[in-house]
């Protein structure tokens, strides 16, 4: 299911655009598997055609898909994750859930490790997203 929400900051096609990445990252789509079509996508999620076809080009820029007139958009090979750092990534969001933290909080964490700084103040909570499923992309939400 991707998620859109209106109240989001991140413009539709980013939210788009990030959800299908993680997604894709995480096994959860895998080498070859189509993505719906842009009038698809953009129809189950009330938004124009334009919007997912900026997210499926992002998508295709970073190398995480393909896309043909006669194939669609599917998922390139070798873009998920190694299993050791899935599961390092398990491990750490159920430590961080034990602990309470939300996951402006968690990404702050990880960016600051990154970078090797004190992570800074946890964004402000906004009213909830509006889900829509999607036909073909399965996982998450």
């Amino acid at each position: 299911m991707i998620v859109v929400d209106q109240d989001d900051p991140l413009p539709p096609f980013e939210q788009i655009r990030t959800q299908l990445a993680d997604r894709i990252r995480a096994g959860q789509l895998t080498e070859g598997q189509r993505l719906p079509s842009i009038r698809q996508l953009a129809s189950d999620l009330r938004l124009a055609p334009g919007t997912v076809a900026r997210a499926y080009g992002e998508l295709e820029a970073a190398g995480l898909v393909e896309s043909s007139r006669v194939g669609g958009t599917r998922v390139r090979a070798g873009q998920a994750a190694d299993a050791a750092l899935r599961d390092a990534a398990r491990e750490f969001v159920a430590v961080a859930r034990r602990h309470g933290m939300s996951l402006p909080d968690v990404l702050g964490a990880i960016r600051a490790e990154w970078s090797g700084t004190e992570p800074g103040p946890a964004a402000v909570p906004r009213s909830g997203p509006r889900p829509a499923s999607v036909p073909g992309v399965e996982g998450g939400g």
